[in-house]
């Protein structure tokens, strides 16, 4: 498929640090509008963990190249978080904050970057897609129909995400997780590829004192009213 014809379906981007809700929201309007989602955070996260798992250094460019480009990955729009890596369910595991610091230092290869890149591409795929990250906006699909930019307080998003791994039955130091919070946005907003900002177009939500609810009422009436133009 030609970028010509992907671009004439319509796509809404979610970007932002973890912790601000996004994941949820693009879960709840993918689901809502009967959207295909991307998950693309956990495109690097499944590359780190897979990579890994099989053995493969991260400094074996290559090796993570073709890895990434083999993988078999499905996500799920019925159940939130649910990614299935080549048949095998792997959310809790990728949701783990050492496989959020391997997908950090796995974002930075511009070589995995490029690999991605057309992996996320293909998921532009009619009726319209809700794509999750940190560059969907910017990088990957600028001329989204929709961009929004979702931030949140750091206290609150480690709250938030101390919260959800404790949740699912995961062991986290509510300290820790903000350390790592702190490291991986200092990271992520200086690299030099895809930096962490907002698209200069996208509509920002700070959801520190909302509830994921008054969230995803902003997210999908502003949606609607930009879709039903098109």
């Amino acid at each position: 498929m030609t970028e010509h014809i992907k671009s004439d379906v319509s796509v809404i981007t979610i970007d932002g640090p973890s912790g601000t809700g996004k994941g949820t929201i693009a879960h709840m309007l993918a689901q809502t509008l009967n959207w295909h989602l991307l998950d693309s955070g956990a495109l690097y996260r499944l590359v780190g963990v897979g990579a890994e798992k099989k053995g493969i250094l991260l400094s074996n460019i290559k090796e993570l190249v073709l890895f990434s480009l083999d993988m078999d990955v499905h996500f799920s729009r019925l159940f939130e978080g649910s990614i299935e890596l080549n048949g095998e369910e792997v959310s809790n595991l990728i949701r783990q904050e050492s496989s959020g610091e391997l997908a950090s230092l796995v974002a930075v290869i511009p070589e995995i970057r490029a690999a991605l890149s057309e992996r996320q591409l293909a998921f532009r795929q009619l009726p319209g897609l809700v794509a999750d990250g940190r560059d969907m906006g910017t990088v990957i699909f600028p001329d989204a129909t929709q961009k929004f930019f979702l931030t949140a307080s750091p206290q609150e998003r480690g709250e938030r995400r101390y919260k959800q791994l404790i949740n699912k039955g995961l062991n986290v130091n509510l300290r820790a997780l903000l350390l790592d919070i702190a490291a991986r946005d200092e990271r992520d907003s200086q690299r030099a590829i895809s930096p962490l900002v907002p698209a200069e177009d996208a509509l920002l939500i700070d959801t520190t004192e909302l509830s994921i609810d008054q969230v995803f009422e902003k997210v999908l009436t502003t949606s609607q009213q930009v879709l039903s133009k098109h």
